[in-house]
Order: structure tokens, then C-alpha cells, then sequence
């Protein structure tokens, strides 16, 4: 049996090392070294890198189990490219594939971002976000916290809180959020962004906020991870981890629309919170007041 049929040509190269010395040594290590350029090169440019002869390759080409070298090259190279399907599909996933037409990409990530509002709308808990926006209306104090991939969601609904006059911190380091969760008080709120519902920061700030009597709140599309079980109110997105990039970035739809959804009902609980002026209509009078100043001065 060709034993280059059962097993990887590059592993087979590196279990055989310890038996290798003198031209044949040099030749796997070369192989090894750089598997891109021998799938590319000739036997010659081969036989040149590691200072031997083609008949050389031929023969350790044929004791590991190849017809020759152009079979071991061909085995190199479907390695190789098995690798880079597996490294993509593992990353990106495999409804997007490095072919696939920029109108394709578009239409395919248009319709998983679909697919997950839909799932948010129809799994909602409304009364679940109800009860989330009232605490948040009543809090003296709301810090958010959020890592990595959740953060953008978090920082959009923190800015909006902030804009209509909540008392609103948001947290990314672990010793600012273990201080945020110590400064709150009864009836405050820890709200938690976190898709998959796993992480020892996220746990040990609504826990330290929970042992100061603040509500621990969470957006997640995991309810019954470990911070959904932790958590005294769950708002789910509908939209799981995932498995890849096209998977996680579909779900931002769904967190984004449960982080609005939660906002909305949080301003109709404090419309008077609306005649703060907007920052344009702020700025006019400071920088028409800052004029006149310099008019002064120079006169």
C-alpha cells in the first residue's frame, strides 16, 4: 500500500528524522524548513538546497513510501491546501470561501444577520427587558462591562444611556471592574455583555455587585451559561457564540438590536431626560462666547 495514501507526507518526514543522517537529513530538513517552495520547486532546486543529488530525492522520496518526488511534491501540496481550507473554515467559516464572488459575500452575510434578528425578535423576553430597563431608570448608578468581541454593542449602549442623562460607566479591565462592581449600591445595576456567557472577570464583577445588593443584568446569547445562571435578569439575543467569524459577526445584528431595544425602553421610563440639549446646540453659545473674548483681547 502507498504509505503516502495513509498518513501526511510532512509527518511522515518528521517521524523519520532520528533515522536520518549525512545528504538525506538535509534534504527533510529542507522540506521541512520551507514546504511552500518544494511544492513550487523542481527536484533540481531541491536537490540544490540541501547540497545532494536528484537521485538522492528520488530514493528517500520512494523509502517514505512515494512513487518519486513529483509524488511526494503532489502529496505536499493537497497538505498544504488542506490546511488552508481547514485554517479558513475554522476562522472565517465555510459559507464564505476565498472564491466566492464580492456579490456573494454580500448576499451571504446579509442573510445570516437576518437570520439573527429574526431569532432575536421571535426568542425576545420582553418582559425580561422590561424589568432590565426599569432598574436601569431607577439606578443612581449602571456600570457596564463587556470584553473583546461584545464591547462594540456595550459602548453604543453605554454612549446612548450617557446621552439621555443615565449615571453609566462602562468597564473592559478586570481590577476596573472588580472598583466599578465595589462603588455599587442597592438597587444600582451591573449589566454584563457577553455572548457566550463565560468569562471570570464578568462573573466576579456581578458577583461583588450582587454582594452590595445591585442587580446583576446580562445580555447574552447563552442563557444557561454560567453568567445566565449568575445573573438576576437575562436578556437573550437569540444568537449563540458560533463557530467562526461569519457565525459572530451575524449575532452582532441580534446584540445590537436587543442593546437598542433595551435603550428605547429605558428613555420612554425618563423622557424629561430629552431636553438636555444636544451637543450642537451646546457648542453654538461656547464658541459664539469664546468669540467674544477674543474680540475683547484684541481690542
Amino acid at each position: 500500500m502507498n504509505r503516502g495514501a495513509e498518513a501526511r507526507p510532512l509527518q511522515i518526514i518528521r517521524d523519520a528524522l532520528p533515522q536520518l543522517t549525512g545528504a538525506k537529513l538535509r534534504v527533510a530538513e529542507a522540506i521541512l524548513n520551507d514546504p511552500d517552495e518544494v511544492e513550487r520547486g523542481s527536484i533540481t532546486w531541491l536537490a540544490k538546497q540541501a547540497d545532494t543529488s536528484p537521485t538522492t530525492i528520488t530514493r528517500l522520496s520512494i523509502a517514505w513510501g512515494y512513487t518519486g518526488f513529483p509524488d511526494l511534491r503532489a502529496a505536499i501540496a493537497n497538505e498544504n491546501g488542506r490546511d488552508v481550507q481547514a485554517g479558513w473554515e475554522s476562522d472565517i467559516g465555510s459559507e464564505v470561501t476565498p472564491e466566492s464572488a464580492p456579490a456573494d459575500v454580500l448576499r451571504i452575510l446579509g442573510s445570516l444577520q437576518f437570520k439573527a434578528v429574526r431569532s432575536a425578535i421571535e426568542l425576545v423576553d420582553l418582559q425580561a427587558i422590561d424589568s432590565a430597563a426599569t432598574a436601569i431608570a431607577k439606578a443612581k448608578r449602571v456600570h457596564i462591562f463587556a470584553e473583546w468581541g461584545d464591547t462594540p454593542p456595550a459602548t453604543e449602549l453605554y454612549f446612548r444611556l450617557f446621552r439621555i442623562g443615565v449615571p453609566v460607566w462602562i468597564h473592559a479591565g478586570a481590577y476596573e471592574a472588580e472598583v466599578g462592581a465595589g462603588l455599587l449600591g442597592k438597587e444600582d445595576v451591573a449589566l454584563v455583555l457577553s455572548r457566550s456567557g463565560e468569562s471570570e472577570i464578568a462573573r466576579t464583577f456581578l458577583e461583588r455587585a450582587k454582594e452590595n445588593r445591585a442587580i446583576a443584568q446580562l445580555v447574552t446569547g447563552t442563557p444557561e451559561s454560567t453568567l445566565g445562571q449568575l445573573a438576576d435578569i437575562s436578556m437573550f439575543t437569540g444568537t449563540g457564540l458560533g463557530g467562526s467569524w461569519t457565525e459572530y459577526f451575524a449575532g452582532r445584528s441580534s446584540d445590537g438590536l436587543i442593546c437598542g431595544l433595551l435603550w428605547m425602553l429605558v428613555a420612554q421610563k425618563v423622557p424629561d431626560s430629552f431636553e438636555v440639549p444636544a451637543p450642537s446646540a451646546v457648542a453654538k453659545p461656547i464658541r459664539a462666547e469664546a468669540g467674544k473674548k477674543n474680540q475683547r483681547r484684541r481690542q
